[in-house]
């Protein structure tokens, strides 16, 4: 399929300091792309060129086919923009805002309509007084009102209840069958799990890895996880695990590689039995999308 989206060799500088160091990367159209990576890793500056908010320093973009850069008058007709910080005035209304941003638009979604999908009907105060999470679904809205053909999302579902993160995921789905192209960044992983058909890992401003969710996962040997008090000390456990270690990847969640098998499980529960400390979520299978791009990206994500 052709791509709505094609990145290649971006470089982007802020002085002495490299953001985007040579990325290249592709979104189709009609699908969902999720880029991922840590704080720092050039996701924003490589969003920024995308929109045209942002010149790179070398390198080709070609959004829809165009340059973002010489193009942009054309492009924000048929782009959707959904910013994690600003873009909103802060004493604007819901319907207010939506109405004011869909009056740019030649055939713009009846204003009416988005703002029930997204639970925004029934909000009359004004933006600085809106929880975080009607924020997000209000900036959301500004970006699909105009009916776009790509649609760029950053952290999209940030501080919503699991509720409203719902309504956002179902909103996603619809916009991807209808063929809207969705470019995502987020730190979720359960959006990139829920919602991507294509994941690009970045760090240090360069793709380490891409695939979908489960490739990215499959390609990792069979792991032992669980849940326990964070920082716990690991030399006596690690002594009774055969050809295995056994290491903290985030505070509080523990992952066992190499040897996996019923002897490793039996000797986990049977130190924590004997330690008295609880022990929770302990399972076995191939790693969590969550730990692959924690290890993919470790000591990345400076500039």
């Amino acid at each position: 399929m052709p791509n709505a989206v094609d990145i290649r060799d971006l470089v982007v500088r802020y002085g002495s300091s490299t953001a985007v160091n040579g990325l290249s990367l592709t979104a189709q159209l009609g699908k969902v792309t999720a880029i991922v990576g840590p704080n720092g890793a050039g996701k924003t500056s490589t969003i920024e060129v995308c929109e045209g908010l942002r010149q790179a320093h070398s390198g080709e973009v070609r959004v829809l086919d165009l340059n973002p850069d010489s193009d942009g008058n054309v492009l924000r007709t048929r782009v959707g923009v959904m910013l994690q910080n600003g873009g909103v005035p802060s004493s604007a209304r819901p319907l207010e805002a939506l109405r004011s941003v869909a009056a740019m638009h030649r055939t713009p979604l009846p204003v009416d309509e988005l703002a029930h999908v997204l639970k925004l009907d029934t909000v009359t105060t004004t933006f600085r007084r809106m929880s975080g999470g009607e924020q997000q679904r209000l900036k959301l809205a500004m970006a699909l009102v105009g009916r776009p053909e790509l649609v760029f999302l950053d952290e999209p579902t940030a501080g919503l209840d699991p509720q409203a993160k719902h309504v956002v995921w179902d909103v996603i789905d619809r916009l991807r069958t209808a063929g809207v192209t969705i470019l995502l960044t987020t730190h979720l992983m359960d959006d990139v799990e829920r919602l991507a058909n294509h994941v690009v890992v970045i760090a240090d401003g360069r793709a380490v890895a891409a695939g979908t969710p489960a490739e990215l996962t499959a390609s990792t040997a069979p792991v032992l996880e669980f849940d326990a008090q964070p920082h716990l000390d690991l030399s006596d456990l690690s002594t009774r695990l055969d050809s295995a270690t056994v290491t903290q990847s985030h505070p509080g969640h523990y992952v066992v590689t190499g040897k996996v098998d019923p002897a490793q499980i039996a000797a986990v529960t049977g130190w924590f039995a004997e330690t008295g400390q609880s022990v929770s979520n302990l399972s076995s299978g191939q790693r969590r999308l969550e730990d692959v791009v924690v290890s993919l990206t470790r000591g990345g994500g400076t500039a």
